[in-house]
């Protein structure tokens, strides 16, 4: 039934949505990337810069979030704060992002308006006017939003330390929105460095999926990006995390309600689409572990036993500083710690490792990660986040083609070996949080409600 039912996702699949994508490459370097949808008449436009925190180096945590906030600061054509005036005047949503291995701008709009979105970028690429009053203003907005964001939440100081421990070389050991020290002694200079260094076509991907045609889209670009200068990149030096000797443990003490567990062991990324099998049956085993509602954890763990309130995993296999982590987390039910949640946890992996997966979960989990690959190509946005995230770490667009079919592949006996090699106690850290009691007094922090992201 579920091998059927694989077989009536795969069609639904539309052939044609990857037949309709199209790559060109300015002179500039600058790479676009084209997908037509014209199934309602709008655009999302992405600029996709491959400069994030994996960049940075000590002293210089927060810099590629810091510039990201900046660059709704103003040029000399479009002042301070009328870049989203503009969007919103035209009827669009515009917002951006930065993480780890990128930093993304975005723009939906009504197609007619798409060359907006372009002249708008294309000249913050280039004549972005840093000054000092408005960093000292910004800098302050991001020290709030690091407050509320990561001080005042719990789990997100879990999951900081967490970061901190499971790398100890490796540059996602460093919080994407920096330590607060460092953004103490952050200068305008430090964003116009950064700025200078990452901020060039040829550092750039360019992905519009809508209602367009791929001509007309590379024919704007010409316009507007094709006048713009490429620069040399600095040679970017690849950091490995060095092997794990043995368990890591950290304990973070904060006010909270409930106590909480955060384990991860390192994984492989996907390196070489050709031939890398474990990424794909380390996707498998995620959904294996928890997935859907009859997934593992969720059945013996919260519906059965009792031990957790909500239980989860996560990894991520498209990772440009090339390391992942295969994450599992959860809140402890009342009366239940967290030393009972963990070990409940490591029983599954144990009990997966000794007797592998049957084939009835094998099927229930490919034909989910499936249907969730096609539901998210139903919206523009996704497909576009998904191009960006591949191209800047440094993949193809042409992997979405073969994913499906990829995890198709995978055997049960693949799942029970990756859980063997990588889910083991020498490769694993744990971060605990040990809830202290809520000070109703305490001052609480807003969120900024003008702050991008």
């Amino acid at each position: 039934m579920l091998t059927r039912l694989i077989c009536f996702l795969l069609a639904l699949l539309p052939a044609a949505a990857y037949a309709d994508i199209q790559e060109f490459k300015l002179d500039n370097g600058l790479k676009i990337v084209v997908q037509e949808d014209h199934r309602s008449p709008v655009v999302v436009s992405q600029v996709w810069y491959r400069a994030g925190s994996l960049d940075e180096f000590n002293g210089t945590t927060g810099v590629a979030h810091v510039l990201e906030h900046m660059m709704f600061k103003g040029t000399k054509q479009v002042p301070a704060g009328q870049f989203s005036r503009l969007v919103a005047a035209a009827g669009g949503k515009e917002n951006a992002f930065t993480a780890t291995d990128h930093t993304v701008y975005f723009q939906q709009l009504e197609k007619s308006k798409l060359e907006l979105s372009m002249k708008l970028e294309a000249d913050r690429m280039a004549n972005l006017q840093l000054t000092a009053a408005e960093f000292a203003k910004e800098i302050k907005v991001v020290m709030e939003e690091r407050r509320w964001r990561t001080e005042d939440k719990p789990q997100s100081l879990v999951y900081e330390q967490f970061q901190a421990v499971a790398y100890q070389a490796h540059p996602y050991g460093r919080p994407v929105i920096g330590w607060m020290n460092d953004l103490e002694q952050r200068t305008v200079e430090d964003a116009r460095a950064w700025y200078k260094r990452w901020y060039e076509p040829n550092n750039a991907t360019l992905v519009v999926v809508g209602d367009v045609s791929p001509k007309e889209v590379l024919k704007l670009a010409k316009k507007y990006f094709g006048p713009l200068k490429a620069h040399a990149l600095p040679v970017r030096k690849v950091q490995t995390e060095p092997e794990q000797h043995g368990e890591r443990r950290v304990t973070v003490k904060a006010p909270a309600k409930l106590p909480y567990l955060l384990m991860g062991y390192h994984a492989p990324v996907l390196r070489d689409p050709e031939h890398d099998w474990e990424p794909y049956a380390l996707e498998i085993l995620s959904g294996v572990l928890d997935g859907n509602a009859s997934a593992r954890l969720n059945q013996d763990l919260v519906r059965r036993d009792r031990i957790a309130i909500d239980v989860s995993t996560g990894y991520d296999m498209v990772q440009r500083g090339g390391v992942s982590l295969f994450l599992m987390d959860g809140t402890p039910s009342e009366g239940t710690s967290v030393g009972d949640l963990e070990t409940a946890i490591l029983g599954e992996i144990e009990q997966l490792k000794e007797n592998g997966v049957t084939e009835e979960e094998l099927q229930r989990v490919k034909a989910q990660v499936i249907a969730a690959d096609v539901y998210q190509r139903d919206s523009m946005f996704y497909q576009a986040m998904k191009i960006g995230n591949l191209e800047t770490a440094g993949l193809s667009w042409r992997l979405l083609k073969d994913y499906p079919a990829r995890l198709q592949a995978v055997t049960a006996e693949q799942v029970q070996a990756v859980a063997r090699k990588y889910l083991t106690t020498d490769n694993l850290t744990v971060a605990t949080l040990d809830p202290q009691p809520i000070d109703e007094n305490a001052p609480k922090h807003k969120e900024m409600p003008h702050g991008h992201h």
